[in-house]
């Protein structure tokens, strides 16, 4: 099959630009200091965004930036100069939901692609085309269309307008991401980056005249995530995905670790690749596709509205934390080939004669963690403080960017 299918991941800092570009994303979407509606992610600033952009270049890869708030008038006072410097700084395409920042933009800069967010609520074939007229490129698709919806919205329009989806990670309990309960309850605005996520919360009842008297919406005592929806998790799901043509598949996270990057990226680089070369490979390893995603940390997984709409299966309502099977440990920044020394930052404590896993783009290795020394020279048993430095004895050669990871023994769900 030689159809190209774009993975595309999301970079909430530098470090994770670059992580998931050198675990195999075709792209990366990432956020400036201003405009972008993950206002909790670290985001760009101009330098970081430049080495970004020239980092993902010299792999191939390209970069999104997101521009996609929805614009108050005292916004468009510095969109122009904001989207005249993505644009000088390389950037393969803006992102945008409002109508008035997709024109500044097509005015501006018309020389840079322009995709349509997910919060434009692209539903259907018309808006689709509406916006390809105005000249965008490609149109993210809203999260409550289904597969055969896709593929009808696929089907009746041209092909030079590209559908991407998201098929991977955190799902909001709004239409397509256009929420207003974190702005009413907490004053933070979703739709200008800062939502607090109160679909995590747990909920309880109180009755009017009865202030402070607080009942379980639930057929127990612990309360109930009313809103607490589980992660999208399509990686079984591949060939389904192209077929309604998909042709660029988004995994969400901006916010998520570094090891959350390359631990999914590193597993639907795989999943795709092995689709495109051997429909029958990718069969015979659907599960191993989906256990590998799901060793970093999630809230159980569902395949949101592709196959209809969702039940109670597809919520949670009993905790909002994480499903974890494995502890990130430590970065590697570097190694000594001479030596056989690796230059680790922690993440995680982890001691001296401990057996991790150390996870690189091409492949796990199973290791001991052998001498270790602070940069000063000093011999020590443990790694306790986080992101310290350590010259680290492996039985491996390793690269940066690999990664330690420890399996959690206890794991809770």
């Amino acid at each position: 099959m030689d159809k190209k299918i774009e993975l595309l991941a999301p970079a909430g800092d530098l470090e994770k630009l670059k992580t998931a570009v050198i675990y195999g994303a075709d792209a990366v979407y990432m956020g400036g200091t201003s405009f972008s509606l993950r206002a909790k992610a670290k985001n760009f600033d101009r330098e970081q965004m430049e080495e970004g952009i020239s980092f993902a270049h010299s792999h191939g890869a390209k970069v999104y930036i997101t521009c996609n708030i929805f614009a108050h008038d005292e916004d468009f006072e510095k969109l122009p100069a904001y989207l005249e410097e993505i644009c000088s700084l390389g950037a393969d395409a803006v992102l945008v939901a409002d109508p008035g920042v997709f024109a500044l933009a097509r005015k501006t800069v018309p020389e840079l692609d322009v995709h349509i967010s997910t919060q434009a609520n692209n539903t259907n074939y018309h808006s689709a085309l509406f916006w390809k007229e105005l000249g965008a490129k490609r149109i993210v698709m809203a999260r409550e269309l289904s597969l055969r919806e896709i593929a009808h919205i696929s089907e009746n329009i041209p092909n030079g307008l590209e559908i991407e989806a998201f098929v991977h990670g955190a799902m909001c309990i709004s239409y397509s991401g256009r929420c207003l309960l974190s702005n009413y309850l907490t004053g933070r605005d979703a739709n200008g980056g800062a939502c607090s996520h109160p679909c995590r919360w747990k909920y309880y009842v109180a009755e009017e005249t009865r202030p402070g008297e607080y009942m379980p919406v639930a057929e127990e005592d612990r309360g109930t995530y009313i809103f607490n929806s589980k992660d999208l998790c399509m990686i079984d799901h591949i060939p389904e995905l192209i077929n309604a043509g998909i042709s660029s598949l988004k995994i969400e996270g901006r916010i998520k670790t570094s090891f959350y990057t390359a631990t999914v990226v590193r597993a639907y680089r795989e999943a795709i690749d092995d689709y495109l070369a051997s429909p029958e490979l990718y069969e015979s390893k659907k599960d191993y596709y989906k256990a590998e995603a799901a060793k970093a940390s999630y809230r159980g997984f569902t395949t949101g509205f592709y196959f209809g709409k969702p039940n109670a299966e597809s919520q949670i309502y009993t905790t909002s934390a994480y499903i974890r099977t494995y502890d990130f440990i430590g970065m590697v920044k570097g190694y000594d080939e001479h030596t056989g020394y690796a230059l680790i930052e922690q993440r995680n404590r982890f001691e001296e004669g401990d057996e991790v896993e150390f996870m690189s783009p091409s492949g796990i290795s199973i290791q001991t963690i052998g001498e270790m020394y602070t940069l000063d020279g000093e011999r020590v048993s443990c790694a306790p403080h986080p992101q310290q430095l350590l010259r680290i004895k492996v039985n491996a050669p390793l690269k940066e960017f690999d990664m330690m990871r420890r399996k959690i023994t206890d794991i809770k769900e």
